[in-house]
């Protein structure tokens, strides 16, 4: 069976063809690093980590390439307003490259967590100015631009016949409304920076033959794809907010500027709710993923988000993310008792029901990478791993186990304690400390140990030293 992905150009399911023949060329929309990630980042970036270790399992050589942006993306997506770097970095009163830097480590920390592959590059958005300049400057020349006498350079969206085939937008059905703000110097209300002017006392910018400024927000990515992927990149990845304007802007940008088709299939990662309500700082319901990392073990965060489509709508509850740790604590504990069994040693499956199992996962994986149904056969997997006896099969559920593992990014390291362990443990500990009490004779502090236990319901009989 052909891998088969949602193509968000053509709206269909589309076998998969790389431009090269085992090579992938994958891009995807990095966080903008004003803020602690949070749980919206954890949905797309599992998302996008499980779809590159697919990649990979299947044979492909994968370069997978992620921005960061740290200049440029101004509050509400428009061409108007504040950077979101520097406001972050009004509020905090530090330098706005210290706010940037602070956050990407943040970032990094919290997908490491997650078990999230690095990408192969890892490009900031204020590392590639030269480079952006020089798609600006094609841009210009191909007579798609244009710059103001205030020094800003916007993008004629007019002259490019195909603004909006992405979102199916279109200049007569009210294209500008929703995010694209209005600023004064613009030509026509629909045309997006390419590059601003540092008025108003912004502290990134640079030179540019157009005065000292600071990158548009699209530009950077359209930039950043030519540089390390070429004139066409095959996967192009991003949430569906991403569509318009920021998307639709690329396309416009990369496809002038390089004359060629930009992107061969795009994927979009649907949203996620909290209890029913749209994620926001505004709305009080803004989760980060360090919060919720003192709450929950990162792994069932991960297992949690690979229980739906990533083209499918998710909403968040903690009963929600406690079921779906609950059912990954019981494949852990098959695992870890299959890697006792086996002594860690695992082989190529050959067991009719385990090949079984490994073909239907596969084929879910390339039915539109479907994580729901991949992790259907992870747990049948698990329900049959349970029942086995025999050595050879054993070793072969172990390397089953290991390749599922691998692929959806799952760790199965050392399993966690059961609450009633903890509370075990605690009164092994408590008991030891009375123990002691009593041997060296300081008797009313081990009689006040036990009184208050007692009270708490636990009783505590001592034995005479």
């Amino acid at each position: 069976m052909a891998l088969k992905i949602y193509n968000s150009l053509t709206k269909q399911k589309d076998t998969f063809e790389p431009l090269h023949k085992g090579y992938v060329g994958m891009y995807v929309c990095g966080p903008t690093v004003y803020g602690p990630p949070h749980l919206g980042h954890a949905r797309s970036y599992v998302n996008f980590d499980t779809i590159y270790r697919y990649l990979m399992f299947s044979g492909y050589k994968v370069k997978y390439v992620q921005n960061i942006t740290d200049v440029g993306h101004l509050v509400g997506d428009g061409d108007d307003g504040e950077d979101k770097i520097m406001r972050q970095a009004q509020k905090e009163q530090v330098d706005p490259y210290e706010i940037a830097y602070k956050y990407e480590n943040l970032y990094f920390d919290a997908m490491g967590k997650l078990n999230v592959l690095k990408p192969s590059i890892s490009a900031r958005a204020t590392g590639n100015i030269p480079e952006i300049i020089d798609m600006i400057q094609k841009i210009l020349d191909k007579g798609y631009g244009y710059v103001t006498s205030r020094g800003n350079v916007y993008f004629s969206v007019r002259k490019f016949a195909g603004y909006g085939k992405l979102s199916n937008r279109t200049l007569d059905n009210n294209l500008s409304g929703e995010r694209i703000s209005v600023a004064d110097d613009k030509r026509e209300k629909e045309d997006f920076a390419l590059w601003k002017s540092s008025e108003g006392g912004h502290l990134m910018k640079w030179n540019s033959p157009w005065g000292v400024g600071y990158p548009g927000w699209h530009i950077e990515c359209s930039t950043l794809c030519k540089k390390f992927l070429g004139d066409t990149v095959d996967i192009h990845g991003g949430g569906i907010d991403n569509i318009f304007p920021h998307h639709d802007c690329e396309i416009a940008q990369s496809e002038i500027a390089n004359g060629k088709p930009f992107v061969r299939y795009f994927i979009h990662n649907n949203l996620i709710t909290i209890n029913g309500t749209k994620m926001g700082k505004s709305l009080g319901n803004f989760v980060t993923l360090e919060e919720l990392f003192n709450q929950f073990d990162p792994m069932y965060v991960r297992y949690f988000i690979l229980q739906f489509s990533y083209r499918s709508p998710v909403d968040f509850t903690n009963k929600a993310i406690a079921d779906a740790g609950a059912q990954y604590e019981k494949i852990k504990e098959v695992y870890l008792k299959l890697k006792e069994a086996t002594g860690s040693n695992s082989k190529k499956a050959t067991d009719k029901t385990l090949l079984d199992i490994r073909e239907k996962f596969i084929n879910s994986m390339d039915e539109d990478f479907n994580t729901p149904l991949a992790i259907a056969e992870l747990l049948k997997l698990t329900k049959f791993a349970g029942s086995l006896t025999d050595q050879e099969t054993l070793r072969e559920a172990l390397g089953l186990f290991d390749e599922m593992a691998y692929v959806l990014g799952l760790k199965f390291e050392t399993l966690t304690p059961k609450s009633d362990d903890k509370e075990d443990k605690l009164l092994d500990i408590i008991s030891s400390v009375r123990a002691k009490l009593r041997q060296e004779k300081q008797y009313a502090l081990s009689d006040y140990i036990r009184d208050e236990l007692a009270k708490n319901g636990i009783e505590v009989k001592d034995k005479k030293i």
